[in-house]
């Protein structure tokens, strides 16, 4: 009975034994964040910094912590479980960091351009002309002209605004009471850093005159007709019969001195009678006349 006894303790022990369970499986973390690079502190231990892998980690609950410069630590009470768990924090960046926002690039101001154009490279006095351009990186263009008489100093014309596709244009109107001669205008952006200029010539309300070196001609013989102008000069004559409306002789260009002359043979057919020549600029803004008479010589 004794011996019956010890055989079914032993038996017990034997079976304990058999189905007594062995060690816990530990876990393994598999750790990201973002921003990368967040030093990892596993129950306040560092660890290292993400992405990183932690193996053999004990089964049950453990803090996580992800730390980064500039960014508020992210934490969490994670429970751990045999195998292998992910997880992932996002940090959020601290106010006036830096961290996390996007650098705008800078704006940087295009240097400013500007160009100039004359509608008429050369305009008669009592006429206007339109001046136009481009203009770039300014908001206004400031346009000044230099010329003979009141122009010679510069007189600053107007300041145009440009418009949305940055063309400018302005008209010069200047009335009668101008010289001829070379005009430049010059256009300044806003700060009169950059230019452009361009000239033009006006023609018109300059001398003109004429006289004849004799006063009387025979029929068939030559007649000299001269005088002064400073511009380009039209010659008309007019007289009895067929010259009553007028006949054009032409026109003839000034010498350096801004003196002309032209020579004119009368013919056999000329009638007879008091002539007069009449001259003007080509313009026609100014006129001179002389007369001289064909037929009554002494």
């Amino acid at each position: 009975m004794i011996r019956e006894i010890l055989v079914l303790i032993l038996v017990s022990i034997l079976l304990a034994g058999c189905i007594s369970s062995g060690p816990a499986e530990k876990g393994t973390l598999q750790l990201t964040s973002s921003p990368p690079g967040a030093e990892i502190y596993l129950d306040n231990q560092y660890r290292g910094t993400t992405p990183s892998t932690i193996s053999a980690v004990e089964p049950g609950s453990h803090t996580l912590e992800y730390r980064s410069k500039g960014y508020t630590s992210w934490k969490s009470v994670v429970t751990v479980s045999p195998g292998t768990s992910h997880y992932f924090g996002a940090l959020t960046a601290q106010p006036g960091s830096g961290q996390g926002t996007e650098i705008s690039p800078t704006a940087t101001t295009a240097p400013a351009a500007v160009t100039v154009v004359v509608a008429r490279e050369q305009m008669i006095v009592g006429d206007s002309n339109q001046v136009y351009g481009t203009a770039a990186g300014t908001g206004s263009v400031i346009l000044v002209l230099y010329g003979p008489g009141y122009y010679k100093d510069g007189i600053i014309l107007d300041q145009v605004k440009p418009n949305a596709v940055s063309e400018w244009s302005y008209t010069w109107n200047p009335g009668t009471k101008i010289q001829s001669g070379t005009y430049t205008i010059i256009v300044f952006d806003a700060g009169k850093t950059v230019s452009d200029r361009t000239s033009f010539t006006v023609i018109g309300n300059g001398v003109v005159s004429v006289s004849t070196n004799s006063y009387a001609v025979g029929k068939g013989e030559p007649i000299i007709f001269s005088g002064r102008c400073t511009t380009t000069v039209r010659v008309v004559l007019f007289g009895p019969e067929r010259f009553a409306a007028g006949i054009d002789l032409g026109t003839f260009p000034v010498m350096a001195e801004q003196t002309w002359s032209f020579r004119y043979i009368t013919d056999l057919t000329m009638p007879a009678g008091v002539f007069s020549v009449y001259v003007s600029d080509v313009p026609e803004t100014t006129t001179g006349s002389s007369q001289f008479t064909v037929g009554f010589t002494s």
